[in-house]
């Protein structure tokens, strides 16, 4: 005679065994989500008034990375952003995560 805790530990096994393939999503689809959750996060920090947080909503909307490309929004974050640190439009058109000592170490480089 089978207990509960027998057939709980039977349903488990046949769950972690792999046979629900059919459940899973496509990576790409994970990702976006990851990518447009974090740009929520983002966006609700630079309203908040974090500088970092604003120049990096700035690069997103410039780049179309988690949100649909739009130069005129990344504009409008980018000078928000500079009326405390001038320093931002030197990243206003790189990758996200790109900051401004990135951006010194590049220049430094093309001095050579």
């Amino acid at each position: 005679m089978e207990t509960s805790s027998d057939l709980d530990k039977s349903s488990s096994s046949n769950n972690s065994s792999g046979n629900s393939n059919s459940s899973r999503l496509p990576l790409s689809v994970v990702v976006s989500d990851c990518i447009k959750r974090w740009f929520k996060d983002t966006l609700k920090e630079a309203k908040a008034g974090d500088i970092n947080m604003q120049v990096l909503v700035g690069q997103m909307y410039y780049s179309g990375y988690g949100v649909p490309k739009d130069g005129q929004k990344g504009r409008i974050w980018m000078t928000r952003a500079s009326r405390t640190r001038s320093w931002v439009w030197k990243v206003s058109d790189k990758q996200p995560g790109y900051n401004a000592s990135d951006s010194d170490s590049d220049e430094s480089n093309d001095d050579t």
